[in-house]
């Protein structure tokens, strides 16, 4: 599906309207006023809010797929893999947080194959982190942790960084890498 820049500035409003009301209290109407335009000319460019939707979740998971398959593939050790999906949570939520928040938030609103897809995408995803950790537990390269806390801790931070991200007095982004990395590998202690 080619992607034209009036289709970009759609799906850019729409996933901030999508942030800050939820899918579901949004209508085409409303991404028409953010836009200052006639509802009537988002039909144009998009055929639906469903279109739209599944251009912002579906664009973000193939990224975060494709990214850790080439992380998971590398011969780097399991510490550096760790820290590499870690930037990369942090790079998307710098760059897309609005985005963000629509995939963690609205994705069971996809219908259909999208639905299908974006489901298998995510357990894919969270499959190859597992591996990763496993990996990394019996190289004595972790703590042999529970490695389902494991999981849930480090996702569940690196998913939701955009609720905190941007707010008061947040670290630039280096020092939020940096720092991030240091606190879920090592901890605070």
């Amino acid at each position: 599906m080619k992607i034209t820049d009036r289709k970009t500035e759609i799906v850019n409003v729409s996933a901030k309207l999508f942030k800050e009301k939820g899918y579901s209290a949004v209508t085409m109407r409303d991404i028409a006023q953010a836009m200052d335009i006639k509802a009537a000319s988002l039909y144009n460019h998009i055929k639906s809010k469903q279109e739209i939707l599944v251009l912002i979740i579906i664009e973000i998971a193939e990224e975060f797929t494709s990214v850790i398959d080439e992380i998971v593939a590398s011969e780097i050790s399991t510490i550096q893999k760790i820290e590499r999906v870690i930037q990369l949570h942090i790079d998307i939520t710098l760059r897309n947080p609005d985005a963000l928040a629509c995939l963690n938030n609205d994705w069971m609103h996809l219908t259909d194959s999208d639905l299908t897809y974006f489901v298998k995408m995510r357990e894919d995803y969270e499959e190859s982190f597992r591996t990763i950790i496993k990996t990394g537990i019996e190289n004595n390269e972790i703590k042999n942790l529970n490695i389902e806390v494991i999981i849930f801790s480090t996702l569940s931070t690196l998913r939701t960084l955009y609720l905190w991200y941007g707010k008061k007095k947040s670290p630039n982004p280096s020092v939020l890498k940096s720092n991030m990395v240091q606190v879920l590998l090592n901890g605070i202690v």
